[in-house]
């Protein structure tokens, strides 16, 4: 019964969600399977941490959008989040929720599912925020001043925005934990978050494929045409490293990470 009222709410939020413009109809559908997954499995501990990342996440892609328009040639996709971009996010939630249904009795499998979360939150938020800072960003691997909304870049900024956004998610985790070890899951949410974030910059400044618009002469992820209709060229990285392949892997870090030190410190 519980995984039935979860396939309904995690359906009944992503009809609201394409409503609302923050999903396409691929992101609707993929969202209501994982969604489903996670809410009918891991019930409402597992939905709230869900439910944060969703939330907040798309209210920060939705906000300063005027003031982010000009950064959009940047970026692969826009606010709308496809099947892709869904599954990158939520897909190893969904997939330790699974496994949470065949082994709960093992705790440090909602400690992974809090680290995934609070990474991919983490680089949303550093992400959407980070933009919007007055000093420019510097590439994570060599400190280099580099265009805004140039992949791998970092401010200080947008660490900070990373750091809210995993210890928000942890929090929440943190919450329902017991008393004794709140600030120790607390603790280890945060660190999973920001290592994912990390994990994020760090490949979209080395080997995330990145590719140059020759009628524009810049650097972007979008592929195969550009904005403005020009065919773009790979400039450096892996083809098959799309953006929605490193958010992926940033989530499998924080996921990693939480679990790691759940078990060693717990």
């Amino acid at each position: 019964m519980q995984l039935l009222i979860g396939f309904f709410l995690g359906a009944l939020i992503a009809i609201l969600a394409w409503r609302a413009g923050s999903l396409s109809k691929s992101g609707a559908f993929a969202a209501a399977l994982t969604g489903g997954l996670i809410f009918g499995i891991g019930g409402i501990p597992w939905a709230l941490l869900l439910l944060t990342f969703f939330v907040s996440s798309s209210a920060l892609s939705h906000a300063f959008a005027r003031r982010k328009a000009a950064l959009s040639e940047k970026f692969s996709k826009g606010s709308r989040r496809d099947w892709a971009q869904v599954f990158a996010n939520g897909g190893l939630g969904a997939f330790i929720a699974l496994v949470y249904a065949l082994k709960p009795e093992q705790a440090w499998l909602w400690v992974a599912f809090a680290g995934a979360m609070a990474a991919v939150n983490a680089d949303t938020w550093a992400t959407e925020l980070g933009v919007l800072s007055q000093s420019p960003p510097r590439l994570v691997t060599t400190g280099r001043v580099v265009e805004r909304g140039t992949s791998g870049g970092v401010t200080l900024f947008g660490n900070l925005a990373a750091l809210s956004g995993a210890a928000l998610v942890g929090l929440i985790a943190a919450a329902f934990t017991g008393s004794g070890r709140f600030f120790l899951l607390w603790g280890i949410v945060i660190l999973a978050g920001l290592a994912g974030s990390f994990l994020d910059s760090v490949l979209g400044a080395t080997v995330q494929a990145i590719y140059r618009c020759p009628a524009c002469n810049k650097e972007t992820e979008r592929h195969p045409f550009h904005s403005c209709g020009a065919r773009t060229v790979q400039v450096r990285g892996f083809r098959w490293l799309n953006n929605d392949m490193v958010n992926f892997l940033c989530s499998l870090g924080g996921a990693a990470v939480a679990a790691s030190l759940w078990i060693v410190y717990a």
